[in-house]
């Protein structure tokens, strides 16, 4: 049995908190794996473990699920996370493609890697 969190709908993501959202690396990091993860896939949020502490990484999570980037979704003592893609193209359209491209090329200019998440992403 899943439980679910408080998440704004479509309508209620707004254009300024997600910017503000995304402007921090490690939030811009958490979404650029979840892109790459691909539509519609969930990652463990023990996933993101590697990149800082756990307390950290839930203060971010929050942000991010609060701004309408993520949707969670929790399954015992695990808690599933997916990018809201398609709410996110459909209210300000090609706006995550570009943010995405310009943290690519931001990366590889600095030549920086982000670490990926862990490997285990199953359950």
């Amino acid at each position: 049995m899943s439980r679910l969190l408080w998440h704004p709908n479509s309508q209620q993501i707004r254009l300024a908190p997600l910017l503000d959202c995304l402007s921090e690396p490690l939030r811009l990091v958490i979404v650029c794996h979840l892109a790459r993860a691909g539509a519609g896939s969930e990652l463990r949020c023990s996933s993101f473990d590697k990149l800082s502490s756990k307390s950290n990484l839930a203060y971010h999570f929050a942000k991010l699920r609060k701004a309408g980037v993520v949707q969670f979704r929790i399954v015992g003592t695990m808690r599933l996370m997916q990018l809201r893609r398609r709410e996110i193209d459909e209210r300000f359209p090609g706006l995550l493609d570009a943010i995405l491209s310009g943290a690519a090329r931001g990366n590889e200019q600095k030549n920086l890697l982000f670490p990926p998440p862990a490997e285990d992403l199953g359950c």
